[in-house]
């Protein structure tokens, strides 16, 4: 059995301390991840978008995460697991359609387009085609900027468990000082909450009315 990186990690200790500080120099076990997964996907032809925290790093807000989100097709997904269970990747457990590389015990989670973030529960946003949603960035795709917002809003809205995708938010506002305007790439269901999440950094509160 594989141990998992997440579970090393919340061991704390020394260990997880040198790996924190090896993701920020971008030589941990979860960037190897990150690159040998993309160059797999890409080796096999499928579109495919990293989302997650590791799209919040390559946007520019640079924070840890333990694992790999990368979008797909649906019907792409038993392309991957056929091509890739038992050669260097095995599911974390019986029929998970994710991964866990077996060299670094990192977890791939597969985010399927048409599935709906958050409680997944229908809304106007939800994660959308690879193909066409997503920006190259040091050769690896990740979902553009305005989906990533889109999507951490989404899911931060409707699931009180995913509270800390707002606070992402909140994070790659003040990371790339997004201006107001930002709003109108979003989509309509989420531009007020950016708004207010906006307005909770530029005007924090008790700063007077002018």
């Amino acid at each position: 059995m594989v141990e998992s990186y997440e579970d090393r990690m919340r061991r704390g200790g020394a260990e997880a301390l040198k790996a924190a500080s090896r993701f920020f120099m971008r030589d941990d076990a979860v960037h190897r991840s990150l690159h040998k997964i993309a160059r797999k996907l890409d080796e096999l032809g499928i579109p495919y978008a990293v989302a997650g925290g590791m799209a919040l790093v390559a946007h520019g807000y640079d924070r840890t995460t333990v694992d790999v989100d990368v979008l797909l097709a649906a019907e792409a997904l038993p392309r991957v697991h056929g091509a890739l269970d038992g050669l260097g990747y095995v599911p974390p457990f019986e029929g998970s359609r994710d991964l866990r590389d077996v060299e670094t015990g990192v977890r791939i989670e597969f985010l399927l387009a048409g599935q709906f973030p958050g409680d997944g529960l229908p809304k106007p946003v939800a994660f959308p085609d690879p193909a066409h949603a997503s920006v190259e960035i040091d050769g690896i795709r990740y979902v553009a900027l305005e989906t990533l917002v889109e999507l951490k809003l989404a899911s931060g809205m409707t699931n009180p468990g995913r509270l800390k995708d707002l606070a992402d938010v909140q994070e790659l506002v003040r990371a790339l000082q997004l201006e107001e305007s930002f709003a109108e790439r979003l989509d309509p269901s989420v531009r007020a909450k950016f708004a207010e999440l906006r307005r909770g950094i530029v005007e924090p509160p008790g700063t007077p009315a002018s």
